[in-house]
C-alpha cells in the first residue's frame, strides 16, 4: 500500500485544539499535550459548574424570600408552609423576584 501523509489532518486537529485554549496561561495555550489536558479539565469544570449554578440560584432565591418574609413579620419556613397549605403555587424564583423588585405585591402575598 502507498504511504499516507497525515500532516493536513494533524494540523487541523492542532489548530482546533489551540483555538479552544485561547487565553490560557503558560504552556497550556501553545503546547499540544498541556493544551489537551487543559481542555479536558475545563470541560469537566464546565459540566460541574452548570449543575452548581442551579444550586447557587436556588440558594439566592431562598435568601431573598427569607429577607422579604422577615420584613413582613414572618420567617421563610412559616411563609412556605402557609403558601403550601393555601395551595398558592408560586415557585421560589417568582417569590424572590417579588420580594426584591415589588415589595408591595410581596406583602400582599404574605398576608
Amino acid at each position: 500500500m502507498p504511504r499516507v501523509k497525515r500532516g493536513v489532518i494533524h494540523l487541523k486537529k492542532r489548530r482546533a485544539l489551540l483555538k479552544q485554549t485561547k487565553g490560557y496561561m503558560w504552556g497550556r495555550k501553545s503546547k499540544m499535550k498541556r493544551a489537551h489536558e487543559a481542555v479536558l479539565k475545563a470541560g469537566e469544570h464546565a459540566l460541574a459548574d452548570r449543575r452548581r449554578k442551579k444550586r447557587d440560584y436556588r440558594q439566592l432565591w431562598n435568601i431573598r424570600v427569607n429577607a422579604g418574609a422577615r420584613l413582613n413579620g414572618t420567617t421563610y419556613s412559616k411563609l412556605i408552609a402557609d403558601l403550601k397549605r393555601r395551595n398558592i403555587t408560586l415557585d421560589r424564583k417568582i417569590l424572590a423576584q417579588l420580594a426584591a423588585e415589588h415589595p408591595a405585591i410581596f406583602t400582599k402575598v404574605v398576608q
